[in-house]
């Protein structure tokens, strides 16, 4: 319990206010309060609604000045009136104040110079849980003295009736107020938006500073090789980045200052479809007492079916990251020495790996390409471009190519290497060619952090101009060119073609911003 009050909390009342409760507090709550259910060996299960992930067209910023001036509005920062978040933000308040409430305190970045120290306010113990997971745990001596940044309301339970008559997406909504340091969350269980939302904030503060924050994985070798690992969901960010021979520094959002990399969280949040220990052993091993596991499907005795996709796809497991043996206690490490790229390239055009120019780094950065294969949606009978601008941009506040410059300035500043990795199909797209398999992108990824991949033979691909080895060490090098991979080269050349097009078309948005960021020239030629 806490000595915090009703009026420190910004509420009108409050009944008991569980504040910063251990693991094994929360677990009793959870029990007691029927939120989850058990698994085999400890771990508590949760469902979350309706919503199984995040509701990307309910999230808003409230437009007033000065931040109004360097947010890049649009289809993903849309703007809100004062005028409705007041009205929101007392809805919120009336809400909560009266109940129980489960208070988290937590720090996001590592480097204390420009850690933020986030409250997050909830009804439910499962979502306090989940808080405490994900940002990094302050120290007891510190909390008395804990005097937060930013807070999060989380009234998960509360709907907003009015927002046909108020002009918005549905009943549903995040919004944040910069201004006013204040984040409120209305209608959607889902813990990710919590993470997602501070994220995207540590994505409008650090920039400004000139520090650059990446939705990004982060390891280092035993010599304090850093390096990073980029890439939309499914493409093996967290699987690639967890590895037993080098500390993981963090398995998503990291800032890169004067000193190096450091994690904004205290944990991971990692997929869960199809895991087992054969092929994510170490993610496999953190699922125990204290990780919190969302929508996975088990039967009566608590064994979970990872392969059960029928609740959704995104099955998902918070936990902190000392539950990942090899971890980097500090969160930090230096300037990195490779950056990889990492795309699932489901038109099986790209190759398993390439070397990067300094303008190709740049070009591939701010496309940030993967593609959806068919079958995962409804209508979905080919590959489906995607592209995420930095590979985030559903998080980024600020024009993409704001964090495109600092990427640049620091990859200049430290002489940083840069890799496209494809862990998609190769030999044909999907239903023709086969997927990569982990062991050649492991051997991939190994010949990048040891260095051999720059005493290969490099070949130039067509299209799209890319520098592949000619050998690899662990990789069939039937695979390397994909064009020789693929038996029907007449539909090679026209599936490249295709998607060349694709990226020349997405980058023509950022040829307007200036002559600064025209990398046209490192892009596919058709």
């Amino acid at each position: 319990m806490s000595v915090l009050s009703a009026e420190a909390l910004g509420l009108k009342s409050v009944g008991q206010v569980r504040r910063n409760l251990s693991y094994d507090e929360l677990f009793a709550h959870e029990n007691e309060n029927n939120e989850g259910k058990v698994s085999e060996n400890g771990t508590m299960m949760v469902d979350t609604g309706k919503f199984t992930g995040r509701s990307p067209k309910d999230k808003y910023f409230v437009q007033q000045a000065p931040s109004s001036d360097n947010i890049a509005w649009g289809n993903i920062n849309k703007p809100v009136s004062n005028e409705i978040f007041d009205e929101l933000y007392a809805d919120v308040i009336e809400y909560l104040s009266g109940k129980d409430v489960y208070v988290t305190d937590g720090y996001c970045g590592a480097n204390p110079d420009t850690r933020k120290q986030v409250r997050f306010i909830t009804e439910i113990a499962w979502q306090a849980h989940f808080t405490k997971n994900m940002f990094i745990r302050p120290d007891e001596a510190d909390l008395p003295d804990f005097a937060p940044d930013f807070r999060v309301y989380n009234a998960a339970g509360l709907t907003n009736k009015k927002w046909q008559e108020m002009g918005l997406n549905s009943d549903v909504f995040v919004i944040f107020n910069i201004e006013k340091n204040v984040a409120i969350i209305g209608g959607t269980w889902y813990g990710g938006e919590m993470k997602k939302g501070i994220f995207t904030m540590m994505n409008y503060w650090l920039p400004l500073e000139n520090i650059l924050s990446m939705h990004c994985s982060a390891n280092v070798g035993k010599d304090g090789d850093v390096c990073l690992f980029f890439g939309l969901s499914g493409t093996g960010k967290t699987t690639l980045s967890t590895d037993a021979s080098r500390k993981l520094i963090g398995d998503d959002e990291h800032g890169w200052d004067d000193a190096g990399i450091f994690n904004f969280e205290g944990g991971c949040y990692a997929k869960c479809i199809d895991l087992s220990a054969d092929s994510e052993p170490e993610i496999f091993a953190a699922i125990k007492r204290d990780a919190l596991l969302e929508n996975v499907v088990a039967n009566d005795n608590g064994v979970i079916d990872f392969s059960d996709g029928s609740k959704t796809e995104n099955t998902r497991v918070s936990y902190p990251i000392e539950h990942i043996d090899n971890h980097e206690p500090t969160l930090k490490a230096g300037h990195p020495k490779n950056i990889i790229f990492l795309t699932c390239d489901a038109f099986g055009v790209l190759p398993p790996v390439s070397k990067l120019t300094k303008e190709q780094a740049m070009y591939y950065f701010l496309s940030g390409y993967t593609a959806k294969v068919a079958g995962t949606e409804r209508g979905v009978t080919e590959p489906q471009a995607t592209f995420s601008s930095c590979f985030g941009e559903a998080f980024l506040p600020l024009p993409p190519t704001a964090y495109a410059k600092l990427l640049g300035e620091k990859m200049e500043k430290y002489g940083v290497n840069a890799y496209l990795v494809n862990t998609g199909w190769a030999g044909g797209g999907y239903g023709v060619g086969s997927r990569m398999s982990i062991k050649a992108t492991r051997a991939c990824v190994n010949a990048i952090l040891d260095g051999s991949i720059n005493d290969a033979e490099f070949d130039l691909t067509p299209f799209f101009r890319l520098h592949i080895p000619k050998a690899l060490s662990g990789v069939d090098s039937g695979l390397l060119n994909p064009r020789n991979a693929w038996q029907d080269k007449a539909a090679f050349d026209a599936t490249a073609v295709k998607l060349a097009g694709m990226f020349t078309e997405n980058f023509k948005k950022y040829t307007s911003d200036s002559a600064d960021f025209d990398f046209t020239q490192a892009g596919p030629k058709i």
